[in-house]
């Protein structure tokens, strides 16, 4: 049996319900994949992006519908060295990537000193929905997991000071037709190592030269490492913690918060609190 064939074993056998599982429950739970689409996965170089284009093989292969995908890798300046161990994991894990070039570090490293990294992913993005668009593809298919969705929320809660989440699915504003889809939305990076680790596979953690340069000196000060710390931390008072909060996001009491925000219009509690209040009496 060759590698690559007891690498996809493991995901449908001994990783079935780590991993597999709750890929499959999120393409059926929130319709992230249907008949006949056109995805365009992502693969960056790490862990995750990797382990999604095995699983989207796998649903490919063994899924009760047709439809089509390209695994795509978007190099925005990468090192050749990372360049190659990007092609060479491929080739371990049998995925044909198709590479196409951007000048995104080029241009992140000559216009911006602050926040190469905001910057960085805002360029990729409309690449990504570019490159999706002369595929003609409908969906793009990214590698965050249960853990991105956790960290994501208490990042807005504490820094951005209001609640909100990524979602499993999103439509493009200004690419028509084409939607964003998280299809490892329920699987928990721990699980990922896990299955890293179990197939002896090494990957990149960030192909991008200038976070090559820099990633020393920013670890400590990352604020998504702090939450991720902050995570850890809960877990040993309540070991579900990380799955609260996410049960929390699909569970708001309208009627127990102070004010919501829809399409950029705000909504005080304070609007509908006399009418409730008069309606009751009645």
């Amino acid at each position: 049996m060759e590698k690559y064939q007891i690498i996809e074993q493991s995901i449908i056998k001994k990783f079935r319900k780590e991993i597999w599982s709750k890929f499959i429950k999120a393409i059926q739970d929130y319709n992230l994949i249907n008949e006949n689409d056109n995805v365009m996965v992502c693969i960056s170089g790490g862990k995750d992006s990797f382990l999604l284009a095995k699983c989207i093989q796998e649903l490919q292969r063994h899924g009760k519908f047709y439809f089509n995908a390209h695994f795509v890798v978007m190099d925005p300046g990468y090192s050749e060295t990372n360049r190659n161990h990007i092609i060479k994991n491929s080739e371990i894990l049998n995925i044909p990537i198709e590479i196409f070039n951007s000048d995104i570090f080029n241009v992140v490293t000559s216009v911006s000193s602050e926040k190469p990294c905001y910057l960085c992913a805002r360029m990729r993005r409309g690449y990504l929905y570019s490159k999706a668009q002369e595929l003609g593809c409908n969906k793009i298919a990214l590698g965050h997991h249960f853990d991105d969705v956790i960290e994501t929320t208490l990042l807005s809660m504490f820094y951005g000071s209001e609640i909100k989440t990524m979602m499993p699915k999103l439509h493009s504003d200004n690419f028509k037709g084409i939607e964003l889809i998280r299809p490892l939305y329920l699987v928990k990076e721990a699980s990922i190592i896990s299955w890293k680790n179990f197939n002896e596979l090494t990957f990149l953690n960030c192909a991008c030269k200038f976070t090559e340069k820099c990633a020393i000196e920013d670890e400590n000060i990352s604020k998504r490492k702090e939450i991720k710390e902050l995570i850890k931390e809960l877990k040993k008072v309540n070991k579900n913690v990380d799955l609260n909060i996410f049960k929390a996001l699909d569970n708001i009491n309208l009627n127990c918060v102070l004010g919501t925000k829809k399409d950029g219009k705000y909504k005080s509690f304070l609007e509908d609190y006399d009418k409730i209040n008069s309606e009751n009496i009645k």
